[in-house]
């Protein structure tokens, strides 16, 4: 079995550390896959601040160091697809604890935003886990080659292809893009997986009509949930670049960021969860 980063999962490293790794390292707060209380029906944006109390009060990191842990998490042997099924997982229940806390019915639509990295990687596995929690999604892949441009979220992307209530579309126009912004009002939820770690500058399309649209669903009462950082939200400096996504929640992983610190982004990014995904002590903060 090719167990390397570019096989398809199966049993090999991704399921060994599944079955033998159930808690964060640092915290021993319960890992997202393994929690089984994670999409109880009260599980509200106050349960999830409190269930990840202990992760939100680590020592805050930068963008760069967040992935120097990440890369180094998968050169002691933890594979990224196995972080990003963490990750996927925990904004799903954030995004289900969202429409629960601003009582969105069930039956509206969540409109999942992708970019063509692994911060897409982590809405993809959270439409597919949404999905299996009852909520429709609709899945829109910013990648002018149709595909994801890492294997993580390439195998992600494909593991949507058949799944009931998840309807996915791959463009790198912005015209299609901005076709979500008729009828955004009845959307039960965004999430906003553009960029995250890598945000830096200033946005090129179609990435800027994706976070026009997310504007226009929040001033329409929609709520939006931001994966990492609200685009583009730099999490080192904080500074924001335009447009830029307001969040009302924002999940980010493994420890608080530093650039969500600051009071322009604490107003951009809204109530900031952050989730354990299982960085093993050894690739922490050095």
């Amino acid at each position: 079995m090719d167990c390397s980063n570019d096989a398809p999962m199966g049993p090999c490293a991704y399921h060994q550390a599944e079955m033998t790794t159930t808690f964060d390292p640092t915290t021993r707060i319960a890992l997202p896959v393994t929690d089984p209380n994670l999409f109880d029906d009260g599980t509200d944006v106050e349960t999830l601040t409190a269930r990840w109390r202990e992760q939100a009060a680590l020592e805050p990191m930068s963008a760069e160091e967040m992935r120097g842990a990440d890369a180094r998490a998968q050169r002691l042997g933890t594979p990224g697809e196995w972080l990003m099924e963490q990750a996927g997982t925990a904004t799903a229940a954030a995004a289900r604890a969202l429409m629960i806390s601003t009582d969105r019915p069930r039956s509206s639509l969540v409109l999942v935003l992708c970019g063509p990295g692994n911060n897409g990687g982590d809405g993809l596995v959270a439409a597919r886990h949404l999905a299996k929690h009852g909520l429709g999604c609709e899945v829109v892949l910013l990648s002018s080659s149709g595909a994801p441009t890492t294997p993580d979220a390439l195998r992600n992307w494909d593991r949507l292809d058949d799944i009931e209530r998840v309807h996915r579309v791959s463009t790198g126009r912005d015209s299609d893009v901005a076709l979500y912004l008729n009828g955004i009002e009845r959307a039960g939820l965004v999430i906003d997986a553009l960029l995250g770690t890598g945000v830096a500058g200033t946005l090129r399309e179609p990435v800027r009509t994706a976070v026009d649209v997310a504007v226009r669903a929040r001033e329409s009462g929609v709520p939006v949930l931001a994966v990492d950082t609200p685009t583009s939200v730099d999490l080192t400096t904080g500074e924001p670049s335009d447009p830029v996504v307001r969040a009302d929640v924002t999940i980010t992983f493994h420890r608080p960021k530093k650039g969500l610190r600051g009071r322009v982004a604490k107003l951009l990014a809204g109530r900031v969860l952050v989730a354990p995904i299982g960085i093993p002590l050894k690739a922490d903060l050095t």
